[in-house]
């Protein structure tokens, strides 16, 4: 099996199941106690914490240990915010960050606070310019992500951070994708990340807080880490974590470099053997691993398992993966195609010929999902005359209105409109993008008796 899903979380580092070994051994006791056995847990966590700091590039009392990523970007949002609640209740995030920063965004909002969403480009970027235009006199906070967790996408964060301490607000930065990589640049004063995606253990986290910013710790207090992240600290998994996170570190720059060369192998194949492709994300600003890609006429979950058939194990975006049936958020601000989208993300380590192995796999599995579904086999010829039309798709979930609108668009003469009665929010995002695709004109949209009317316009 061929493990092409380390965005959502890597596979354990051989250095961190050692170090993990070891310290089940030397730090099981309580690291506050001054008995031997507590102050040997003391040194196993001061150096842990020590090396943390160095890899992040912080001092090591700025930074503590939560159990796991998404406590430690809830943790970091709810302090900053309540210790800068003098200075106002305004927050400020870009539109694809992770969603443990929307849903931290989403409870202040219902605690009367109030919330800017910065959108971004095609690319999943935002503009620097955005952040600076979104900044109040009651901005308490910002936050940005160092790289997008879906599409891979580098942010300009030291740009962000710039703007951002230039009108005094600090900004956080979910580090959590980019993290095992390098550091995050810019003047940045909070920063979040999460073990288990540089191949750490589950349940461990970071939480950095640059000294001098306002920070008030929500929650009953505790005298563990500073009071940022109460309960009894996990040594043995924090040990490991910080352990692998040296690892990867050390073996980043050759590793990137060897990465990038096989996800720049996907993003120019996958077009070529697979027809109706999107490649998404940023082709040059991104992540060494991550390259995403959304086929058209495609069921997401149908085409997951079919490559995990096959033998490989990767994620999608589309809605019709979620039990929610809402595409992902962060295709849906990119505003590209959802449907049949697929992630694939590389671990370090991943052998060259896995990735062939995958580029001969994938377009036979997408044909056999697209023949199951009925999607059209070729483009069709113009008739001499016709009507508009309206394909009525409500029920019926991603893909299939798309696949109905392809299927019909050559029965309408050049300048013939044909409207797609939908129920699925995917519509909305997955059929503007099929236009953009096929060279047709999206129109817009309409109230309808049953769903919404999606207006396509033929002009091709």
């Amino acid at each position: 099996m061929s493990y092409f899903d380390a965005a959502s979380a890597a596979p354990l580092h051989p250095v961190a199941r050692q170090a993990l070994s070891a310290s089940l051994d030397e730090g099981w006791a309580d690291p506050a106690r001054l008995h031997r056995e507590g102050r040997r847990a003391r040194l196993l966590l001061d150096a842990a914490r020590e090396a943390a700091a160095e890899a992040v590039g912080c001092r090591p009392d700025e930074l503590v240990f939560t159990p796991s990523g998404t406590h430690a970007v809830h943790a970091g949002v709810a302090g900053a915010l309540a210790g800068r609640r003098r200075a106002g209740r305004h927050l400020i995030v870009s539109a694809v960050e992770h969603s443990s920063v929307l849903h931290a965004a989403e409870t202040h909002e219902a605690d009367g606070g109030s919330v800017t969403r910065v959108a971004v480009d095609r690319s999943g970027a935002v503009d620097p310019s955005a952040y600076a235009a979104a900044l109040r006199e009651d901005t308490a906070l910002a936050c940005l992500q160092s790289a997008n967790h879906e599409v891979g996408t580098e942010q300009p964060v030291a740009a962000v951070a710039e703007n951002c301490r230039a009108a005094g607000v600090p900004l956080l930065v979910d580090a959590a994708q980019s993290l095992g990589w390098g550091r995050v640049a810019g003047d940045w004063s909070l920063l979040a990340a999460s073990a288990h995606k540089w191949g750490g253990p589950p349940g461990v986290g970071l939480l950095v807080v640059r000294k001098g910013v306002r920070f008030a710790p929500q929650g009953p207090s505790d005298d563990r880490e500073s009071g940022r992240a109460p309960g009894f600290e996990n040594l043995p998994a924090i040990v490991a974590a910080v352990a692998s996170l040296r690892a990867v570190r050390a073996e980043a720059a050759e590793e990137a470099a060897r990465l990038r060369e096989l996800t720049d192998r996907i993003r120019a194949r996958v077009p070529a053997v697979v027809p109706d492709v999107e490649v998404v994300g940023d082709p040059v600003r991104r992540l060494p691993g991550i390259v995403t890609f959304s086929c058209l006429y495609v069921d997401g979950e149908t085409l997951l398992h079919e490559l995990d058939r096959a033998g490989f194990s990767v994620s999608s975006g589309s809605s019709c993966t979620s039990s929610t049936l809402i595409p992902s958020h962060v295709l849906k601000a990119m505003g590209v195609l959802s449907e049949g989208n697929v992630r694939v993300s590389l671990p370090p380590g991943t052998p060259a010929e896995d990735v062939e192995r995958f580029l001969r796999v994938l377009p036979d599995a997408v044909a056999a999902v697209r023949e199951r579904l009925g999607a059209p086999a070729a483009a069709r010829t113009a008739p001499e005359s016709g009507t508009d039309l309206v394909v009525d798709a409500t029920g019926r979930r991603c893909p299939i209105p798309v696949i109905e609108l392809a299927k019909v668009i050559g029965d309408v003469p050049v300048g013939g409109t044909v409207r797609v009665l939908s129920d699925d929010e995917a519509a909305r995002l997955d059929i503007p993008a099929w236009c953009e695709m096929r060279g047709q004109e999206y129109v817009g949209e309409e109230p309808a008796d049953r769903g919404t009317a999606y207006v396509v316009r033929r002009v091709s």
